[in-house]
């Protein structure tokens, strides 16, 4: 893929619309606010992927959160910690509530394997058998959560 080469900047507006110009989308209309501005990101992202361009590191970043805090959302809970370094991580999901070091649920992953998994495109199963998921724990199965309905 080729890439939008940006320095490090947090999302925003500008972020958005100059990574939105760069793939002949319309500028960002919606609000200033962080799930608004992740749901940009999001498609943002899906557009950048398509046209085989490499998004911003602040684009993943929000596209990883929305849909983190979608399925902590749809499967509420503190039983389960789902990371996407160095992106974000989430507890998520029914059962003993964990409060201090290391949970005894983990699901680690990159980025692009939870934005697969999320929106359908990877199957659990499959990212298990490719290595892609690291999953320690007895209730650290999302296969019952994914993929993600549409927000």
């Amino acid at each position: 893929m080729a890439s939008v080469g940006m320095a490090r900047k947090p999302l925003s507006r500008e972020l958005l619309d100059e990574q939105r110009a760069l793939l002949g989308l319309p500028g960002y209309v919606g609000p200033d606010e962080a799930p608004a501005l992740r749901r940009a990101a999001l498609d943002t992202l899906i557009a950048a992927r398509s046209a085989g361009v490499e998004p911003a590191r602040p684009v993943v970043t929000g596209a990883v959160r929305l849909l983190l805090d979608r399925l902590a959302e749809l499967a509420p809970g503190r039983s389960v910690e789902i990371r996407v370094p160095p992106h974000a991580a989430v507890q998520a999901i029914e059962g003993t509530r964990h409060t201090r070091g290391t949970p005894p649920n983990v699901v680690e992953m990159d980025a692009d394997t939870w934005i697969a998994l999320a929106l359908g495109d990877l199957t659990w199963d499959d990212a298990l058998r490719d290595r892609r998921v690291k999953a320690s724990g007895s209730r650290a199965d999302l296969s019952a959560h994914l993929p993600l309905p549409p927000t």
